[in-house]
């Protein structure tokens, strides 16, 4: 006789170590390897079950509660197939910094080495995808592997972790005591005291010294270090993509010059260019390659973060600040004594001015399709300190991470790293459960939208509510235009149409087609007052999207 959940077993020992750590939401997809993790689950009263339509868009759900949240989000899925389909959500998360603890499910111990149903070696299969990657083979192990797993997930720089669990170990009994500091995270404080004075000589030795704020700088445990840091200093800063952006500035810190990333043409580009000290903070060489932006090898550079550098011929630091990120701010600060250049400092609000005349430009384009700048011209209208915004990878990403300023730490996620298809509607519906009475926007190419398009049905069935702006194409257009630069033609991008309101209402959403560019602020409007998932498809003109790489497709043709 079946038992219908044996609340002694291995399977509710996990459901236990994760609801003492503070996880509410797991994402996944049943199967018969890991149907007794999920039998334990439904018995849970902190953690919620979330259903999905996809392994892979289970993992990108788990991330955004790990950037979002700090505690490693989770997802569960089963062997063979069921794993594999982790596998791209584990290595974006991991580029990204995002801490995800994955479980997946596995024949029983005794198969293990057997060509049977669904075998395969899934840890080997994680280990260049995750920080971390173990089997559980005896119950004993339980703990120690998940408590290790979410340890290596949550520090230093967070990524995956991946733990297989065969199903017989899911099934056997667990005699050990499930302690609440299981996983508990460990407290860094701050850098070497001799690297932050060797910091200080080089900082203070400079006149025109810029800070590249990388992806871990915009951690909202920083937030506040990180504003008074430049209070203090004063001095100008960049971001990547990922990195925390304008609001520093509007609280009181430091003059914003812009985003850099993909392409050095923009005016905090050139503002770097002219630095004669750059101090990156929470910035990893992924975001933006080095040989790319540190041209001049001869200048002193700085790393403040939570591991060390990864070296590399066009980036070798002078100092290494390794600790806690907001600590070693604090320390820095005490004994800053910078003496910027006027004219740097003028340069720097010439960085800020140029970027302003650029989103300016879009407010007049009458255009249709509709141009990009437009397009985010009505987009910044929209997005409020209480809207939460998701971007996928595609042509869109660049012109809204250039023009589209953020309110708060990681008020914008992106997929930066990996440039991940698809991120952006899964990562849109976890926004939703974490932030429900917020505003959520999420944006993506004709493209990438369909590479997770089937969610929509999780959506509407948890209630999550967003808008999702569709860039629409007919193509792979970030491809197409670099083809364009590199080969003088195109390949392999033409897409086919489909037809978004009909889509969107057969999932129970709300969709509309937008036929002018002056419909969008009415639009937008009435899909922000949606109580279901509202999508809106836009036709957009890429043709002037060469501007994007201005000044250096030489380069990159080289």
């Amino acid at each position: 006789m079946a038992v219908r959940n044996n609340t002694k077993n291995c399977s509710n020992a996990i459901v236990t170590l994760l609801e003492n750590h503070g996880v509410t939401h797991i994402f996944g997809i049943p199967g018969a390897k890991i149907d007794s993790l999920f039998v334990a689950l439904k018995y849970s009263k902190k953690i919620k079950l979330v259903v999905c339509r996809h392994e892979q868009n289970a993992a990108f759900m788990a991330a955004a509660f790990g950037r979002l949240t700090g505690t490693v989000g989770v997802c569960i899925a089963t062997s063979g197939p069921g794993v594999t389909n982790l596998v791209t959500g584990l290595a974006t998360a991991t580029s990204e910094g995002d801490a995800v603890l994955a479980i997946g499910g596995e024949v029983p111990v005794n198969e293990r080495l057997k060509k049977t149903h669904q075998s395969l070696d899934t840890t080997s299969l994680m280990m260049p995808a995750t920080k971390y990657s173990a089997e559980i083979t005896t119950p004993d192990q339980l703990c120690e592997i998940l408590g290790n797993a979410i340890r290596s997930a949550e520090s230093g720089r967070p990524g995956a972790a991946f733990v297989s669990l065969p199903r017989d170990i899911g099934l056997a009994d667990y005699s050990g005591n499930v302690q609440e500091t299981w996983g508990k995270k460990l407290l860094a404080g701050p850098a070497n005291q001799m690297a932050i004075e060797q910091a200080l000589t080089l900082l203070n030795g400079s006149k025109r010294p810029i800070a590249l704020l990388g992806m871990q700088s915009s951690d909202t445990a920083f937030s506040e270090h990180l504003i008074n840091f430049f209070k203090k200093s004063g001095i100008p800063y960049v971001s990547t993509f990922q990195g925390a952006g304008a609001w520093v500035q509007r609280k009181g810190g430091g003059i914003y010059a812009g985003r850099v990333g993909l392409f050095r043409n923009q005016p905090a580009d050139q503002l770097l260019d002219q630095a004669d000290c750059v101090l990156t903070i929470g910035y990893d060489s992924i975001e933006y390659d080095p040989f790319i932006w540190n041209t001049d090898t001869k200048r002193p550079v700085i790393c403040v973060d939570t591991i060390p550098t990864a070296q590399d011929n066009a980036f070798m630091p002078q100092a290494e600040l390794v600790g806690d990120i907001g600590a070693t701010l604090n320390a820095l600060a005490v004994d800053l004594k910078i003496n910027l250049a006027p004219a740097f400092l003028g340069r720097a609000h010439d960085a800020v001015q140029a970027l302003q005349v650029t989103i300016d430009e879009g407010g007049g384009m009458q255009q249709f399709p509709v141009e990009p700048l437009r397009l985010i011209h009505e987009l910044r209208k929209v997005i409020t300190p209480e809207t939460h915004v998701a971007l996928d990878v595609g042509s869109h990403y660049i012109w809204a991470n250039r023009y589209c300023a953020a309110d708060h730490a990681r008020q914008v996620m992106v997929s930066n790293g990996q440039q991940t298809l698809g991120v952006a509607m899964p990562w849109a519906i976890a926004m939703s459960m974490l932030y429900p009475n917020d505003r959520i926007l999420s944006v993506s190419g004709d493209g990438g939208f369909l590479f997770s398009v089937m969610e929509l049905e999780t959506a509407v069935r948890e209630g999550a509510k967003f808008v999702h702006v569709i860039w629409n194409s007919d193509s792979y257009n970030m491809v197409a235009f670099q083809e364009e630069a590199a080969y003088g033609e195109e390949a392999g991008v033409s897409l086919g149409a489909y037809d978004v309101v009909k889509l969107a209402e057969a999932f129970g959403c709300k969709g509309y087609d937008i036929t002018s560019a002056d419909e969008l602020p009415g639009v937008l409007t009435e899909a922000f007052q949606s109580k279901v998932p509202a999508l809106i498809n836009v036709p957009v003109d890429y043709s002037r999207n060469s501007i994007l790489m201005q000044n250096v497709i030489q380069s990159f043709v080289n």
